[in-house]
Order: C-alpha cells, then sequence, then structure tokens
C-alpha cells in the first residue's frame, strides 16, 4: 500500500457507544497509518476496547491484551508496542486527532496502541507519531473519555471495540461541481408549509456550493427556524435546533466560509443571505431570509438566492408569537431537497 492510497480511505470505528469515522494522513506518518490500516483489515482491533480515559482529554485504545478473557488490569496497555519507528510532525494534537501510543521516554516504541484528543493536546505536539482525524463521531469520543475511570486513568468498564473497517473515504457533495451544476432550485419543506429558494452560484459560489452540500446531505432536515425579526428576517439552519439528534454525518464538512460580498446585490423582500459572527469570514450553516428591504445589511452578509415561492408562508411565519425573536412554537425545517 502507498501513501497516496491510504489518503483515499477511512476507519470505521464501531464501539459499544457509538460509531466513529477516521481519516488518514500518511503524509505525516506513513508507516503508522498504513500499518492501522493493515491491522484493521486483518481484524486486529475487533474485540479490543478503550480502556485508559481523560475526560474530555484523550481516550487509548487498541492493545490486543484487551482482547484476552480477564486478562488483569495490570497488563492492560503493555501490548502491541515497539513496533514502529516514530514519525513526529508539525500535526497539532487537535480535537479529534489520532496519535500512536509510545512507552515514556522510549524512542522508536509505538505500535498498535493508539489515543484521540477529546480536547486540544499541545504538550503532545512533536512528541507522538500523530496519523489520523476523527471527522465523524467526535460526540463518541467524548462519551467514551468521560467514563468512570480509577486512578490510573483505568476504564472501571472499558468500551469495547466491536469492529474496525476499512472503507473509501467519502465524498463531500458539490466540492468540485461548476456553476452550471450549482444552477439549482431547493425546496424547504416546514411545518408552515413550503418555500422554494432558486440558488446564485455566480453570486456566491462557494456559499451555494456549501447550502447545496448541506441539503443533500440532509444537514437541515429536522432543524428549525429560531429567529423572527418582523419586518427584518427569519433565521434558521443552526445544529442545536435539530431534533432529536444533535449530531449529523456531514458535521464532518461544515467549516467557515470565506466572505463572498456583493456591491450590487441588495437585501430586498425575499433575499437569502448567510448569517456570520463578526468575523466576515465566519458563516457556516447559518441562513436568514428578509421580510423587508433590509440596505444595513448589504455589503456585509453574502447573498446568495432568492425566494421565488412560498413568501406567503414567510408572512405566516412572520406572525408566530414569540419571546424576544424566539417563536413560542417550533417552527421545523422538516425536509429540504434539491429540485430536479
Amino acid at each position: 500500500m502507498t501513501a497516496e492510497e491510504a489518503t483515499k480511505l477511512e476507519a470505521v470505528i464501531k464501539t459499544d457507544l457509538g460509531e466513529m469515522r477516521m481519516e488518514f494522513f500518511p503524509e505525516m506518518a506513513p508507516q503508522h497509518a498504513i500499518a492501522f490500516i493493515k491491522r484493521a483489515r486483518a481484524g486486529y482491533y475487533d474485540g479490543s476496547a478503550f480502556f485508559r480515559v481523560i475526560g474530555r482529554g484523550l481516550i487509548q485504545g487498541g492493545d490486543p491484551v484487551l482482547k484476552e478473557n480477564g486478562a488483569p488490569r495490570s497488563r492492560w496497555g503493555t501490548g502491541g508496542l515497539n513496533l514502529l519507528k516514530d514519525e513526529f510532525s508539525d500535526l497539532k494534537h487537535i480535537r479529534g486527532v489520532v496519535s500512536a501510543v509510545r512507552i515514556p521516554d522510549k524512542p522508536n516504541s509505538g505500535g498498535a496502541q493508539f489515543f484521540i484528543c477529546a480536547g486540544e493536546q499541545p504538550q503532545l505536539d512533536g512528541k507522538f507519531s500523530a496519523f489520523g482525524l476523527i471527522n465523524e463521531g467526535l460526540h463518541v469520543v467524548d462519551q467514551i473519555s468521560q467514563i468512570e475511570a480509577d486512578e490510573n486513568q483505568k476504564a472501571v468498564k472499558p468500551v469495547k471495540i466491536i469492529s474496525v473497517k476499512i472503507e473509501p473515504k467519502k465524498v463531500e457533495p458539490y466540492k468540485d461541481a461548476n456553476v452550471d451544476e450549482m444552477r439549482k432550485e431547493v425546496l424547504l419543506k416546514t411545518s408552515m408549509g413550503d418555500i422554494t429558494v432558486a440558488l446564485d452560484p455566480v453570486l456566491a459560489p462557494e456559499h451555494v456550493r456549501n447550502f447545496l452540500k448541506l441539503v443533500e446531505t440532509g444537514w437541515y432536515d429536522h432543524t428549525a427556524f429560531h429567529r423572527i425579526v418582523p419586518n427584518f428576517v427569519i433565521q434558521g439552519g443552526m445544529g442545536f435546533t435539530r431534533e432529536p439528534y444533535k449530531y449529523h454525518p456531514a458535521d464532518r464538512w461544515v467549516r467557515n466560509l470565506p466572505g463572498e460580498f456583493s456591491k450590487d446585490r441588495k437585501h430586498i423582500r425575499g433575499t437569502l443571505s448567510m448569517a456570520r459572527a463578526d468575523d466576515p469570514n465566519s458563516a457556516q450553516t447559518s441562513f436568514f431570509i428578509v421580510l423587508r428591504e433590509a440596505p444595513n445589511l448589504d455589503g456585509k452578509y453574502t447573498i446568495f438566492g432568492r425566494v421565488v415561492d412560498g413568501m406567503d408562508i414567510l408572512d405566516r411565519i412572520e406572525q408566530v408569537q414569540r419571546q424576544g425573536e424566539a417563536p413560542l412554537a417550533r417552527i421545523e425545517l422538516i425536509e429540504a431537497f434539491i429540485k430536479p
């Protein structure tokens, strides 16, 4: 196997507490990435466990000793080491990074055991061989990190690794789509009626690409319109409003977008625009629809489409009773889909 081949793969780690996916960085630690893939394909990790935890810090697993029934706690963490040479790099131990366990103060002692950062661990940078990143299922990492442990950080009840499978890496929808391929209409099916928006990839190609990706993956489904400002905007598209699940597989593709502000297009009634924080390049998922002309937004927020059907639904939503800007009744975005 080559490093290039490894970049096209990801591991699906199935545990007692849920599933996570890991992509590989073989350009940083080729031998560690390739060795993990080969072991996973051979079933090496199946039946092992995450046995060491630091709450919101890290979780450790991959020791074959944990596959033995009744293995004494004193042996946990001793197996599968002294197999690989160190491959330190400038890859930071941020949340989600996967790195190789090694014996303290012993060079080239890494092997099969690995740990996953549940939180940022800068003290580990340049001292451990980081070779991957959890791109789905970080909430599972969090959950495992908080299980009960003894004074040595060993889990009272280890979390079983049911299986580790290697699959082709998921492809991000619309990542390479051109402008013509992104000229789409999207139907927003809400609990108060349907709204159709036409997207403008010429005006804001990266925002349209992002919106189509989130729609295609179902990221917006079962979220809600959480903000209503009469005579101004309605706003939705925040992950915290999703019910019943708070996490989504497409979270891996949520990232900040560069501002695509227009000097010519105005925030008139029916305009679809992207919400953001103070940073002009901080838009991610939340969008708003303008209810009345809002010139104070022009050139400051990215317009990427307009409502072409369902303005009457916007008017109905505008009339919903509120506490401040929050609607008192849930206005659900039941489903968003791309029209054929």
